[in-house]
């Protein structure tokens, strides 16, 4: 790293945003010659003080993207932070030899780690997940002419443009004009008593419920008696089939094993099998 770079890395800020961006915006960029060298000792050799130079030199890109993103509600701090973080995965991957400069390369980097970033923190529940739905998250509010729902036209043309089915374009449409509903009741008005209903009120967890689980825990008893009960009503031979077919852990039991054992069939161990599991049922049913 050359002596300037190291001065700037010494001295970048720590709390305040506006001084980091000052700070960063005053970084030297490298000439071609120098960000070939510095990335072909990393690229060659794993150099984590020519990798560090790389980085530094790029940090100003990774605020003037970061910024694109502000229109989403995040602090920009954040999206900087997670743009270095593609920053430094590009560097790490970059190929002086491939004939671009880094900026070009790293951009798909910073962008990708930022992209993901705002998805998983924009709403409370992820809105996109597919590769489509990540296509219409980022682009679709661009490409729409007006505010509020778009016409079949304009459905239309997005689906076209984007390569996507204009149903995909209608649940993104969806889904980027809902709300997060809180789990909670939240009051409306002035009044303590008055509130909205939310979904705390209606949906219960019962597995938490002392009855429901004494309830469970009677019927599994109940189920475990009944079958023992049922299995005892069976001859010898229809009993140790059952057993070694459905309630042992060898799941290696085979008809034809069990043919070679009684001496008989295969499709007579079958039939045998099938009726048991007949009087078994009727037995618990009763």
């Amino acid at each position: 790293m050359n002596t300037q770079l190291q001065l700037f890395a010494m001295n970048l800020p720590i709390g305040s945003l506006e001084a980091y961006i000052q700070r960063v915006n005053q970084i030297p960029l490298l000439s071609a010659e120098e960000e070939y060298r510095f990335a072909e000792h990393v690229h060659e050799h794993g150099d984590v003080e020519a990798a560090r130079s790389l980085v530094l030199a790029h940090l100003r890109y990774v605020v003037s993207v970061a910024r694109g993103y502000l229109g989403y509600g995040l602090p920009l701090s954040d999206l900087i932070q997670e743009g270095n973080v593609g920053l430094m995965k590009a560097v790490k991957r970059f190929n002086p030899k491939m004939g671009v400069r880094l900026v070009s390369f790293a951009v798909h980097w910073i962008k990708s780690e930022i992209h993901e970033f705002v998805i998983q923190n924009w709403r409370v529940v992820k809105i996109a997940t597919t590769k489509a739905q990540r296509k219409l998250f980022f682009n679709l509010r661009h490409m729409k002419k007006r505010l509020g729902w778009s016409s079949n036209d304009e459905v239309d043309e997005i689906a076209t443009q984007l390569g996507v089915k204009r149903e995909e374009v209608w649940e993104m449409e969806r889904r980027l004009n809902a709300m997060d509903e809180s789990y909670d009741s939240t009051a409306v008005g002035d009044d303590d008593k008055s509130y909205q209903a939310a979904p705390a009120d209606y949906l219960h967890d019962y597995r938490a419920n002392p009855a429901y689980i004494h309830e469970q825990e009677d019927t599994g008893v109940d189920q475990h008696e009944r079958l023992h009960s049922a299995l005892a009503c069976l001859d010898e031979r229809s009993q140790d089939i059952l057993q070694q077919r459905w309630l042992s852990e060898d799941k290696a039991i085979t008809l034809h094993s069990l043919a070679e054992k009684y001496g008989v069939s295969a499709e007579r161990v079958r039939q045998l099998e099938k009726n048991a599991m007949k009087k078994l049922r009727q037995h618990m049913i009763n």
